[in-house]
């Protein structure tokens, strides 16, 4: 998850900040999230089994994407998508039975970069075989760490200004992050080699446009809180 989070996994919204008698816009997967998580409330399971479940998922993913071969790939997707989704659910748990933990905020978000970076090299490792050759893992890794890049710079940026300065924008219920979920349609029709180029090539621009925007939160000294 891009966005801020709570302190043991998940996106979080910024109910806190909000002035009393305004909901937060909630993107429809973590409505949807936030409906399946709610009979575990008030049971034994924590926000840190859902990041676990979600780590493993991504894995699993990885691991198949990283054989590159049919159906495995096929399957790698979806395991990715539904790995995607799973990663509401932790922070939707976390807000509604107040489960958190310092410990619980670090796993998820080194979870979620690890997660992301994985995918990426795993991917070219799988088109070792393409055009790209052994050019492919490396093409992974410069993907993988820019996007995990944009993690911790919106993480950044909720560090200095707080959740809400942080969230990214909504559209029609849906965030930027949710583009994550093309990748089962993507590589479903053969777009695989596609996916890494522009992982390539729009995820640094992007980095890098958002770094430039907002180098004075990001670089420069905060004003001192009024007394």
């Amino acid at each position: 998850m891009v966005e801020g989070k709570t302190s043991e996994g998940g996106a979080a919204g910024d109910e806190g900040a909000k002035p009393a008698g305004k909901k937060p816009r909630l993107a429809w997967d973590q409505r949807l999230a936030r409906w399946m998580v709610r009979p575990l409330v008030h049971t034994p399971v924590t926000p840190n089994h859902i990041t676990t479940v979600r780590l493993l998922l991504g894995l699993a993913a990885c691991g198949l994407f990283a054989m590159g071969t049919r159906p495995e790939i096929l399957y790698a997707a979806g395991i990715f998508m539904l790995s995607n989704f799973v990663d509401h659910m932790d922070g939707e748990l976390a807000r509604l039975s107040g489960k958190s933990s310092r410990i619980g905020y670090h796993y998820d978000n080194y979870s979620d970069a690890f997660i992301h970076v994985a995918l990426f090299v795993c991917i070219g490792i799988g088109l070792q075989e393409s055009w790209i050759g052994g050019w492919a893992p490396w093409l992974g890794l410069i993907a993988g760490v820019s996007v995990s890049s944009l993690f911790f710079i919106f993480w950044r940026i909720e560090q200095r200004a707080g959740k809400r300065q942080a969230r990214q924008p909504i559209y029609k219920g849906f965030h930027l992050e949710d583009t994550m979920y093309f990748i089962g349609p993507i590589t479903w029709s053969g777009g695989l080699i596609v996916l890494l180029l522009a992982g390539v090539g729009l995820a640094p621009l992007y980095a890098l446009w958002l770094l430039w925007r907002e180098r004075r939160l990001l670089f420069g000294k905060l004003p001192e809180a009024q007394p």
